[in-house]
């Protein structure tokens, strides 16, 4: 019987009078092959054909020993069935074996194999061999262990030894002024750290290991959505491009499409997550590893090689379109790096088309969101390692919460390429459109919802009717929007929110407060970012109901009887461009329309009644609920911070960035004791990050100019404009507030029991 290491008798031994067919056997052990030998002298008795050892030197002697003969080559494989598993799933050691099952791949003759070789102009007839009896085998078996199993094999072997392949390497070479043999190294040497490499083993163990790290959660998906996209993968790669909150991300994302009957995503992740044992793990069920920064000509020509090729072959994509972690819980701004990449990929590919998949994942409750908030306020972020792997995991212990899975309406590449003749801004469109998809299909949470209202009112507690005066409306005005919402939950139910509260106060964002005469309940200390992360996950929602409020009441400071639809236009045009770094607002267009029905809701009759002296003052004060000071008054602040800081520059000196974010956490945190800043969310490096692009964006930063202390000054007055105006409507909820009575107040929330006095 044949040894699996032979080097004395690479053929098995078993030869036979049969000289017109020989099996393959792709074997892992001596244990393998031993099985297969086994299938074959059941299967074939007295006429056994030969079978042989898939190995480099038992294919070369069978190639030139079959001379003129043409057998026909079947490959073999042994699949093994699971042995019952006791006790946790994660333990590492020899596999347990079951039962073996033989795998049976689609057999070819030896002429076939050497022209489709020799088409390829390869260079190893033996390995082009081995390479296609895998791939057959591949394919036979995920037939038996499911299409989740559906992984590349002998990628750089095949991408490298195709004859366009090396053409292009040579134009490659001559552009870099580099010899051809050194840049075939490289590339090589690029695509050994950045390939994935999948195997079934490595693939249910990462699956172990994400179902461990989340396990603190219960995952909801949109199956409907998802079945839509399955006929959609039958005929074209998909590339799934999530918003990213979390380290779970990806442990969420992938079982649930297996779930559902995907195939693994190659996910493009960076190499920072390399580290023992995650790394080497990540890179074996699907993760790619590329560097986050390159500027090295020959990685991003190897980088849209792998990925023409991923296309080609009708592999799926995922990554993170924000790039990394958002500290803030909006959507970041979208990077266009990977999605240049893919196009580039796509249109040297031989897949007709690609389709984006706008992705999105929201947590009701998050560990880490507590460690942003301090990187927030100038804190280090912890490196990321196998001691921060392990706190994490025990961190999982300490919550539960709930995962929603949304998916948008897919994106042909194709269409985007078509349509735009510069590339550039066919990818840019591209990832607008999808970062605001992605925000279209993400649910308000009830937790989003118990947070919006604890921000608008920080320094103040809430009773229980006070607290549903500002929760109700707020919950009719979704309803009345048909906004999504978590599971479909009907905010407007005072069980749903009843419970979303409890469950803020268990996990200590809000504070519970019963020794006086009536329970109350307050945003607790030190925790205002925790809230705005969960408040935010649903902010662009809200962003131009806040936008509108504005509008309005700015028409109060214009002479009376000039009032007209063009000073609320051009307000709102001024308003969109400070806030560009903050939110996606799209074109100018949808943008007027969208604001114009947000004001028809607060007043139907604004056309004809804002030139009136005190119309907008009474109409907002009218409205059940406000957003303003909730949603955009924190910024304001921030901005003022980061705008009276650039007054203090001296014009002409070196800006560093580095220190002036110091100086303005600082002057910050000064303000909000002195109680000059109504929002802690306000003391923000995120923030005071966009106000600064902002400013660069308008050549503030720039000490060259002239006018350069005029211009900051007119830039900070502005913002104090625009701050005083949300300050008013905060004022008009306060004294709202005050005049709440309980006669629609509901009495659950006093069962909010847990939390912290």
């Amino acid at each position: 019987m044949s040894q699996l290491d032979s080097t004395e008798h690479p053929l098995t031994g078993r030869s036979s009078s049969s000289d017109d067919q020989v099996f393959l056997i792709d074997a892992v052990s001596d244990v393998d092959v031993h099985a297969a030998d086994d299938w074959i002298d059941r299967h074939h008795g007295d006429g056994r054909p030969e079978s042989v050892v898939m190995t480099g030197k038992a294919l070369d002697e069978l190639t030139e020993r079959a001379g003129g003969a043409d057998p026909l080559i079947t490959p073999l494989r042994v699949s093994w069935t699971k042995a019952p598993r006791k006790g946790f799933g994660l333990r590492v050691g020899r596999a347990r074996r079951g039962e073996p099952r033989i795998i049976e791949g689609e057999p070819a003759s030896l002429s076939a194999l050497r022209e489709r070789f020799e088409a390829t102009a390869g260079r190893s007839l033996s390995s082009y061999i081995a390479r296609q009896a895998s791939l057959t085998l591949d394919k036979a078996e995920r037939e038996v262990i499911g299409s989740e199993y559906k992984v590349p094999r002998f990628v750089v072997e095949e991408m490298t030894e195709r004859s366009q392949f090396r053409a292009d390497l040579a134009e490659l070479a001559a552009s870099v002024d580099t010899p051809v043999s050194a840049v075939n190294a490289r590339v090589h040497e690029i695509l050994d750290e950045m390939v994935a490499t999948e195997n079934k083993g490595a693939v249910e163990l990462w699956g172990q290991l994400g179902a461990f790290f989340s396990r603190a959660y219960r995952v909801e998906v949109d199956t409907e959505k998802l079945a839509e996209l399955r006929d959609l993968d039958k005929s074209f790669p998909l590339v799934f491009l999530p918003n990213h909150r979390s380290y779970l991300d990806p442990l969420v994302l992938r079982p649930a499409l297996l779930e559902q009957g995907f195939p693994l995503n190659h996910v493009m992740g960076g190499i920072n997550v390399g580290f023992w044992p995650i790394g080497p793990l990540a890179k074996r069920s699907g993760v790619v590893l590329i560097q986050r920064k390159f500027s090295d000509a020959v990685y991003k020509w190897t980088l849209r090689q792998y990925m023409s090729f991923l296309l080609s072959k009708k592999f799926n994509l995922e990554w993170y379109i924000e790039g990394g972690r958002s500290r803030t819980g909006k959507l970041r701004p979208p990077r266009f790096g990977l999605l240049t990449y893919l196009f580039d990929a796509l249109e040297n590919s031989t897949a007709a088309d690609a389709y984006l998949v706008p992705t999105s994942i929201t947590y009701d409750r998050l560990h880490e969101v507590g460690e942003m908030a301090k990187e927030s306020h100038g804190a280090t972020k912890q490196a990321e390692g196998i001691r921060m792997a392990i706190g994490y995991v025990r961190a999982q212990g300490q919550l539960r919460g709930t995962v929603y899975l949304r998916f948008g309406t897919p994106m042909s590449a194709r269409q985007f390429l078509d349509e735009y003749d510069d590339k550039r801004v066919a990818v840019q469109r591209a990832a607008l459109a999808v970062s605001h998809a992605i925000n279209e299909s993400t649910p308000v949470t009830p937790a989003a919802l118990v947070a919006m209202a604890m921000l608008g009112i920080e320094d103040r507690a809430l009773n229980k009717r006070e607290m549903w005066s500002i929760i109700e409306p707020l919950a009719s005005y979704i309803q009345q929007r048909g906004l999504p919402t978590a599971g479909g939950v009907d905010l407007t139910d005072i069980d749903v929110m009843t419970a979303a509260v409890r469950a803020q106060v268990a996990a200590g964002v809000v504070r519970r407060f019963d020794d006086g005469p009536e329970l109350l309940f307050l945003l607790a200390q030190d925790k205002h970012l925790v809230a705005s992360f969960f408040r935010n996950n649903a902010i662009h929602f809200f962003v131009m109901r806040a936008i509108g409020e504005l509008v309005v009441l700015r028409t109060e400071d214009c002479p009376t009887g000039e009032v007209a639809a063009d000073d609320l236009w051009k307000s709102a045009l001024e308003l969109r461009d400070m806030l560009k770094f903050e939110f996606f607002f799209g074109e100018k267009r949808e943008f007027g329309e969208r604001l114009e029905a947000e004001v028809d809701l607060i007043d139907p009759h604004w056309r004809t009644g804002l030139d009136r002296p005190g119309y907008a003052l009474k109409s907002l004060q009218s409205q059940p609920f406000h957003l303003a000071h909730r949603v955009l008054q924190p910024i304001f602040e921030a901005y003022q911070v980061v705008a009276d800081q650039l007054l203090t520059l001296t014009p002409g000196a070196k800006f560093d960035k580095v220190s002036f974010l110091d100086d303005c956490l600082g002057v910050a945190q000064s303000r909000r004791l002195r109680q000059q800043l109504e929002h802690s969310e306000a003391i923000s490096n995120e923030l005071f990050d966009t106000a600064l692009q902002l400013a660069d964006n308008r050549g503030l930063l720039s000490t060259e100019d002239d006018d350069i202390a005029s211009r900051r000054q007119e830039f900070a007055a502005d913002i104090a404009a625009w701050g005083r105006v949300s300050r008013r409507i905060r004022t008009m909820v306060h004294v709202a507030l005050d005049s709440v009575d309980g006669a629609d107040a509901p009495d659950r929330p006093d069962n909010a029991s847990g939390g912290h006095r």
